[in-house]
């Protein structure tokens, strides 16, 4: 004895729809689901096993109108023609297949080229930003280095070369700005 599971059980067995697996019987690309003296269907795992190969056949991109091809033929057993011509819907769609194939690793070979460009470029970014972070740059004097403010009557009205020094500095900072 075959166990065979409910539309629900064969839905959630599939990832697909209760919807979706009538519209296949309803369309012919499953062969009619055999059913109960209560007219539910019961799906057996042959038909489990039909309907995983038609998902990779959808999830490689063969058109529906070439899927019913093939399930009529099926449907027509093994014959000579039926065999070649189902041989023929597959070999034709592999060909399809490994030029998308080919067209995918072309395309995700640029992208790891761009990738590693990125890469060096925010190498070479950091280290730019590490070299302006440990660049010398004059100590602030401390308290105990500072010589006493004196009176403005004995403080020379000239100013001496490290204010000159620090005003040019700071004109040139704000011009870059």
């Amino acid at each position: 004895m075959t166990t065979s599971m409910t539309i629900a059980q064969a839905a959630a067995a599939t990832g697909l729809s209760v919807h979706t697996l009538r519209y296949y019987e309803r369309i012919g690309l499953l062969d009619p689901v055999e059913r109960r003296d209560n007219s539910h269907r019961r799906f057996t795992q042959e038909d489990l096993n039909w309907i995983g190969f038609l998902l990779k056949l959808k999830a490689t991109g063969l058109p529906v109108r070439a899927m019913l091809r093939y399930a009529e033929l099926r449907r027509l057993g093994n014959s000579l023609e039926s065999v070649k011509e189902r041989k023929a819907i597959l070999l034709d769609h592999t060909l399809c297949v490994q030029h998308t194939l080919a067209e995918l690793q072309s395309n995700l070979a640029v992208l790891h080229q761009k990738i590693a460009l990125y890469g060096d470029m925010e190498e070479e970014a950091q280290q730019e930003a590490n070299k302006h972070a440990t660049a010398p740059s004059a100590p602030a004097p401390r308290k105990s280095d500072r010589k006493p403010a004196r009176s403005g009557a004995s403080r020379s009205a000239s100013p001496s070369a490290s204010d000159t020094h620090a005003d040019a500095a700071t004109a040139a900072q704000a011009g870059a700005n």
